[in-house]
């Protein structure tokens, strides 16, 4: 039997025949997320398709602050497997910068940022393909699509010049 081709497996990604039941594609009209009962939303990262950085913003509603504390927020960057592959670091923390988003407390809400380098755990840049970034907000969990690419490079096969 043969195994079917990469380029099959990434378009069974990109249709949604493979993606987790709540991740979701970027709104092509631009519309701002809807409130949900978690008290929480990821938002789409940009740039997306990610070159291979990104920034990835997520909002804490006032919801979530009601009886004061802190919230505790992971995120974590996995494949299409589920597979971690890397966790972002904090955009503007109180503890400073560069703190990765895992198990991190916030204290206030608002909309906040991480940003991912593109880089797995071991400090390689990861494949071109689909990612998933997965928000856990006190064990309530958020998804969203995310795609990467690298900038192209000399192709090994000449283009022939179109007059």
């Amino acid at each position: 039997m043969r195994r079917a081709p990469p380029v099959l497996l990434l378009l069974l990604v990109i249709y949604g025949f493979l993606s987790p039941p709540a991740a979701r594609a970027q709104d092509p009209r631009g519309s701002p997320p809807v409130v949900t009962q978690k008290g929480f939303r990821l938002e789409q990262n940009y740039p997306n398709p990610a070159n291979p950085g990104t920034y990835i913003p997520f909002y804490l509603e006032e919801s979530l602050f009601q009886h004061g504390g802190n919230r505790v927020v992971s995120i974590r960057i996995v494949n299409i497997f589920r597979q971690l592959v890397a966790i972002p670091k904090a955009v503007g923390h109180p503890r400073g910068p560069d703190v990765p988003v895992n198990n991190l407390p916030y204290t206030e809400p608002g909309r906040k940022q991480a940003r991912w380098d593109g880089r797995d755990l071991n400090g390689r840049i990861v494949a071109t393909g689909v990612y998933y970034c997965e928000l856990v907000v006190d064990g309530n969990t958020d998804y969203i699509k995310m795609v990467v690419t690298h900038p192209r490079r000399r192709s090994r096969f000449p283009i022939p010049f179109l007059h």
